[in-house]
């Protein structure tokens, strides 16, 4: 089963209705597991061509197929044409160590856990809000897969830090590294570049 047509040369906002259409199609091939909604929104923005995720969303080839045989069996994507991206060597070390916070943090309910650690340590790699750069539709989507998918990490971000400054902090907190000189974020004069609204 093939998506509905017509997105390359669509214009913004004939892209932005045909979205709703193709997720309800991709939605339609789900199977009822954790994380179908939140991929298949990722999955549709970039077919018409929003979110920054490289093509397979950051995964192999071969993870990238299993995820969409387990999550949409049934669904041909179209293949996408995007850059790959150039990260140099500390990008890609700090992917891996996102990477790995994840998964320290992951639920332990559902095999595409392994899989959204990548996708959402791929989406740091990006220079936009995580949930733009992941291709979801809403802050709060983001923080529903956080909850939903690392509890224990979720749980620390008590304050509605930014998703994105968060997981660096917690990283810089993992390697005993505080840079920030502020005695507490709430005197802090950087405050709402770490907090507040992201849309």
């Amino acid at each position: 089963m093939s998506p509905p047509s017509g997105l390359s040369s669509a214009s913004p906002a004939l892209r932005a209705a045909r979205l709703a259409s193709i997720y309800g199609w991709l939605m339609s091939c789900r199977q009822g597991l954790t994380n179908d909604d939140a991929l298949a929104r990722m999955l549709v923005s970039q077919l018409v061509g929003q979110g920054s995720l490289p093509v397979g969303l950051g995964l192999s080839p071969d993870a990238y197929a299993a995820l969409k045989a387990r999550h949409f069996p049934g669904a041909f994507l179209p293949p996408l044409h995007r850059p790959p991206p150039v990260w140099d060597a500390r990008l890609l070390e700090e992917k891996g160590e996102l990477i790995a916070l994840l998964a320290d943090h992951r639920a332990g309910r559902d095999r595409s856990e392994a899989w959204m650690s990548v996708i959402v340590a791929t989406g740091c790699m990006a220079n936009d809000h995580l949930w733009q750069d992941l291709g979801l539709w809403s802050r709060r989507d983001l923080s529903e897969l956080m909850a939903r998918n690392f509890p224990t990490l979720a749980a620390k971000n008590d304050r509605d830090m930014k998703w994105k400054k968060f997981l660096y902090k917690q990283l810089c907190e993992r390697e005993g590294v505080y840079l920030c000189r502020a005695p507490s974020c709430a005197v802090c004069c950087d405050y709402a570049k770490c907090f507040g609204p992201e849309e």
